[in-house]
């Protein structure tokens, strides 16, 4: 498995500065933002889609360094009922495949995105619960624009040979692994599992487990590392669908953390062990967005822990057996 960095929160440095940095810190792999929500500091897409010059410029950059690119990143909404927001979200990510296809990177990580409730509505709608039965009713709806959508998306990422890593995320209609399964079965196997244990922690979901039973749909195209610590006594009266703001971490029920300050090592081992249950030997890609650490010290303490925990060598034989 390799070890591996989003690079979003350095995005105020230079990109040869931000791999110096990372590759002196000993890791594999980077995830660069590629549009949406993770922005795009450290490359430009248009260019690198259109120059073939520019696009070895950037691999020898990696290569100097023995770094590689694990993913491109462009999570945004492509469902959203607000056509302009919807159709840029949907121009990146098809951008994204065909750059990830020109830059021979293996994956592309997103979100499913999330529609409206009916046609007419303007807001995207998180549906929680099937009752009252409009919300069934929404849900239905909702299902029909995302595998009519996913359909055509999946083609695209067939046609270039790369992953859609979908990352499980609440606010989002693929929120849990039976939705991304269901959706995976709807199009094809490019469609796939971006796994963020931080989303599924709070949620009551158990990533070791998640892991176990999307690995067995060889569903499992990217994996994200980032911790989240859970307040026992906040969700006894907030439960877990907290809204209150991140800004003010005291109060909230949990709390995004860096690798290790939400799930001790152990955990963390067994996160890897499901991994490699499974045939998983792709990057463990650092996604910091603790908000009690700076972003240095949060990837450093988090390279630290994972570097002991990652399995890197192939198992020999078992020669006891």
């Amino acid at each position: 498995m390799d070890l591996g960095v989003l690079t979003v929160p350095l995005g105020e440095r230079p990109l040869e500065d931000t791999l110096d940095y990372l590759a002196d810190l000993g890791v594999d792999a980077v995830e660069l933002g590629c549009g949406g929500f993770p922005g795009s500091d450290h490359l430009d897409p248009d260019t690198l889609l259109e120059d073939p010059d520019e696009r070895a410029t950037l691999d020898t950059t990696l290569d100097d360094r023995d770094l590689s690119i694990s993913a491109l990143a462009t999570h945004n909404n492509p469902l959203h009922p607000d056509d302009d927001r919807a159709d840029r979200a949907d121009r990146e990510l098809r951008r994204a495949i065909r750059l990830a296809d020109a830059l021979d990177v293996a994956a592309v990580t997103c979100f499913s995105g999330l529609p409206g409730g009916s046609p007419e509505d303007v807001t995207p709608n998180w549906i929680t619960a099937p009752w009252p039965p409009e919300h069934a009713d929404a849900l239905a709806y909702q299902w029909d624009r995302a595998t009519e959508y996913w359909t055509d998306v999946a083609a695209l990422a067939a046609e270039h040979g790369v992953d859609v890593a979908i990352e499980m995320h609440p606010n989002t209609l693929a929120h849990e692994p039976h939705a991304l399964a269901r959706l995976r079965d709807a199009t094809n196997e490019r469609v796939g599992a971006n796994v963020d244990p931080s989303h599924l922690y709070w949620q009551g979901i158990d990533p070791v487990a998640t892991i176990r039973w999307l690995g067995e749909r060889d569903a499992i195209h990217h994996v994200h590392a980032k911790d989240t610590e859970l307040y026992e006594s906040r969700q006894r009266t907030r439960g877990v669908l907290d809204t209150t703001a991140y800004d003010r971490p005291a109060e909230r029920s949990w709390l995004f953390r860096t690798v290790g300050y939400g799930h001790g090592e152990q955990h963390w081992k067994r996160i890897v062990t499901a991994l490699r249950l499974v045939g998983y030997d792709g990057a463990v890609s650092i996604e910091h967005e603790d908000a009690l650490t700076s972003p240095q010290e949060g990837l450093e303490k988090a390279v630290e822990l994972l570097d002991r925990v990652l399995l890197e060598s192939e198992p020999g034989e078992a020669f006891w057996a």
